[in-house]
């Protein structure tokens, strides 16, 4: 942990309860120590695509996926809003990716978020305020 806030993409968080053991083990542990610590930030848009994500791609029950996710929005929360979305705009002209990457990097840097964990972005590549780092990545090189 880096000390500061970190934001963590849909990924991350599906990998908290999927079937591979050491992407799991990784993510609930990334996660639970931000989480502890009071530092690990979530978007509105995260929350919806692992609610969207949950059913359909690890087959959780509604009532398991249901209470996850309530429990998810005990964390910071970035609602996104104007300002975030003219942001991702920029940013997706900036920095050459898709318009909900940017829209992720864009709700990180609102919530002040200093590490935003995700496989979607270069490891280690800096996004104005913010660095993307794969968590699993990471831990293969450990």
């Amino acid at each position: 942990m880096n000390g500061g806030k970190a934001f963590f993409d849909t990924n991350v968080l599906l990998y908290m309860h999927g079937d591979d053991p050491a992407k799991r083990s990784r993510a609930e542990h990334l996660f639970q120590e931000y989480s502890q610590a009071g530092l690990a930030v979530l978007s509105t848009q995260v929350i919806q695509e692992f609610y969207a994500a949950g059913a359909r791609k690890l087959a959780m029950t509604r009532e398991e996926l249901r209470r996850v996710t309530i429990r998810l929005m005990d964390q910071e929360l970035v609602v996104l809003r104007a300002p975030q979305i003219r942001s991702a705009i920029e940013l997706e002209e900036r920095y050459q990716i898709s318009f909900w990457d940017a829209l992720i990097l864009a709700a990180a840097e609102s919530g002040g978020a200093e590490v935003l964990y995700t496989e979607d972005l270069n490891d280690g590549q800096q996004y104005g305020t913010v660095q993307a780092r794969n968590p699993f990545r990471a831990a293969t090189t450990v």
